[in-house]
């Protein structure tokens, strides 16, 4: 069965098609600057890549477009072939808890829950109408990223904020990054070969979070009613003293939208190296000495292992810690630093074990109290595996 896994942005839209349930990436791809001028795909097929120059004025064409791709290059013979099709959805709110076949109800509900998440949750109900217009034979699903974290305690999930601002206007913690976080605690549970686990999962790109999941079920999550929490990360400034903006706000004449630009587009790894908020550059800088660049790293650093700690306690102790996502998995110096501020829980770096990137591994020693592994993230798998289950 060919399954579609489907992440639509607001300009972009990018997907890989399996063969379920082998797992098999037939082809994949990205198409970029849909409906904003000079667009152009990449497409990634028996090991190749190719990108070409098209003009795409919206996402329907996108999709139409992919069909072509697929055909040309005989990964399906018909529409028909595609049996079904999984969208990323960054936002479901209290309503989903799980994939789930998309009708209209939710189609409307994943557009209503837009004002959480303004910047996905309409480019994705875009990409499922387009997706519905080409493939109207596919079983159409929605995996939300907020999902995995539905299994919060409301004593973790609820902010202490007046609770008609929860009942009336949905504040509360939703977490993000929920379908990597469930793929690497899945895998790390098959790596144990057991269920009854403490993991904490830490995804750590330039958005990042860290999830304590007890059992295969998230208990709690870094990230809150928007990704701005928690964690620092490349552009996003993450917890804050929420009287800061107010204050910032008034001494500087600054409007709601211009704080929430700052505060998610100018402030973390960015705002304190003052150089860039890829973390490739950051430790360009710290070799060559930029003071800036060290303090955003150990700043950087803290907040991760100021996570872990907190969820090592929560959870009652750990079995496994799982770097992953972009700096999780390829970032050795950033891996090397938050574990060294480990040791006080028994838990040690084997150096040389370290020295990867993007390779699933153990990488604490023998006698870490403990275990540290690098597990490569697979969102696109975890959404053809979920699509799958619903389609066959």
């Amino acid at each position: 069965m060919k399954i579609l896994s489907v992440n639509a942005g607001s300009s972009s839209l990018k997907f890989q098609l399996y063969n379920m349930p082998e797992e098999e990436v037939l082809i994949s791809g990205n198409f970029e600057r849909i409906g904003i001028g000079e667009s152009f795909y990449t497409l990634k097929i028996n090991g190749e890549k190719v990108k070409k120059d098209k003009e795409l004025n919206n996402h329907a064409e996108a999709f139409e477009t992919l069909v072509n791709e697929l055909t040309e290059n005989k990964v399906i013979e018909s529409l028909d072939d595609v049996h079904g099709i999984g969208h990323r959805i960054v936002q479901g709110g209290d309503l989903f808890d799980k994939t789930v076949v998309i009708d209209d109800k939710v189609l409307s509900d994943i557009e209503e829950l837009s004002a959480l998440a303004p910047l996905h949750n309409p480019a994705a109900a875009v990409g499922i109408k387009a997706a519905i217009k080409v493939f109207p034979n596919a079983v159409q699903t929605a995996v939300f990223d907020t999902a995995f974290h539905q299994t919060m305690p409301e004593e973790n999930y609820l902010y202490a904020l007046p609770i008609s601002w929860y009942k009336d206007y949905k504040v509360r913690r939703y977490g993000a990054h929920g379908t990597s976080h469930k793929f690497v605690a899945n895998r790390m549970n098959e790596i144990l070969g057991k269920n009854d686990t403490k993991l904490i999962t830490c995804h750590i790109g330039n958005g990042a979070s860290i999830s304590a999941v007890l059992n295969g079920k998230c208990i709690n999550t870094s990230m809150g009613l928007t990704p701005n929490a928690g964690l620092i990360m490349g552009t996003r400034c993450g917890d804050i003293d929420a009287s800061i903006i107010p204050y910032v706000m008034e001494k500087a004449n600054l409007k709601p939208k211009d704080i929430d630009n700052i505060i998610n587009k100018e402030s973390g790894l960015l705002a304190i190296s003052q150089k860039s908020s890829d973390s490739r550059d950051i430790e360009d800088g710290i070799a060559a000495g930029d003071k800036n660049c060290i303090l955003a790293q150990k700043m950087y650093v803290r907040r991760i292992v100021d996570y872990i700690a907190k969820y090592y306690v929560e959870l009652g102790g750990c079995d496994a810690i799982v770097f992953t996502a972009g700096i999780g998995e390829k970032a050795i110096d950033t891996r090397r630093d938050v574990i060294n501020e480990l040791g006080a829980l028994g838990i040690y770096l084997d150096e040389e074990a370290n020295n990867v990137k993007s390779e699933e591994r153990l990488i604490s020693t023998k006698d870490s109290k403990v275990e540290c592994w690098i597990i490569p993230t697979d969102e696109e798998l975890m959404i053809a595996r979920d699509t799958y289950e619903l389609a066959k």
